[in-house]
C-alpha cells in the first residue's frame, strides 16, 4: 500500500493481486501487493485471479521468465480468462509506468537501425502499417506497451515499458514477430 499527499488531500493507492488455486476464487489463496520473483511457495498452481488494484505482469516462471500474461483490475475466473495456456503462475510484477501518454519507436534491426516508426496508438494489426511483421529494436519513451506475437492482441504477450530494447530477446521474445501492439491504461 503506497500513500501520497498531494497538498491537503491525501490519495491511497491499493496495489493488489490474488491467486486462487482453484477456478473461480475458490481453495487456497495467496495475497500480494509488490513484486515476488518466486511465488512457489504460496501456490502449487493458480486457477483464477482478482487483480484489487494496480496493473499486473504474471509469469509462467519463477524469476519473471516464460509466458507473460498482463491483468488489469478485474476478476479472472479461469486461466483462459487471462489467455493462459496451463495453470503454472511463478511471479508477478507490479507494473509502474501505467500513464496518460503513450509513446514508442520500432525499428527493423536490432541496436535501432534501419526502417523505424513511432507509434502511440493500439495496432490491432500491426502488418497494415509496418511493412513487416518483424521488430527487430524498440524504445519506449512514454506509457507501458503490450506487443502480441498475433494480430487482434492474441498469443504470446511481452511488456514493454520505458526503456530501449537493443533486440527482441530483451523483452522476453523468442522471435521478432509482432502481430499487435496495445498500450496498458485504464478501460
Amino acid at each position: 500500500m503506497e500513500n501520497i499527499v498531494l497538498g491537503e488531500s491525501l490519495f491511497l493507492f491499493l496495489f493488489q493481486i490474488i491467486f486462487y488455486e482453484e477456478r473461480n476464487f475458490q481453495g487456497r489463496f495467496h495475497e500480494c501487493d509488490n513484486d515476488s520473483s518466486d511465488l512457489h511457495a504460496h501456490f502449487s498452481h493458480c486457477n483464477s485471479i482478482r487483480v484489487e488494484g494496480g496493473f499486473w505482469v504474471i509469469y509462467e516462471r519463477p524469476n519473471y521468465m516464460g509466458y507473460q500474461y498482463v491483468l488489469s483490475p478485474g476478476e479472472y475466473p479461469d486461466y483462459q480468462q487471462w489467455l493462459g495456456i496451463n495453470d503454472n503462475i511463478r511471479s508477478c510484477r507490479l507494473i509502474r509506468n501505467v500513464g496518460n501518454t503513450w509513446r514508442l519507436m520500432v525499428w527493423e534491426r536490432p541496436n535501432f537501425e534501419g526502417q523505424s516508426m513511432e507509434v502511440a496508438d493500439n495496432m490491432p494489426v500491426f502488418h497494415e502499417r509496418w511493412h513487416s511483421h518483424d521488430v527487430h529494436s524498440c524504445k519506449v519513451y512514454e506509457g507501458a506497451w503490450i506487443f502480441f506475437e498475433h494480430p487482434n492482441y492474441r498469443g504470446r504477450q511481452y511488456l514493454l515499458e520505458r526503456g530501449e530494447y537493443r533486440r527482441y530477446s530483451e523483452w522476453g521474445a523468442m522471435q521478432p514477430t509482432v502481430g499487435s501492439i496495445r498500450r496498458v491504461k485504464e478501460y
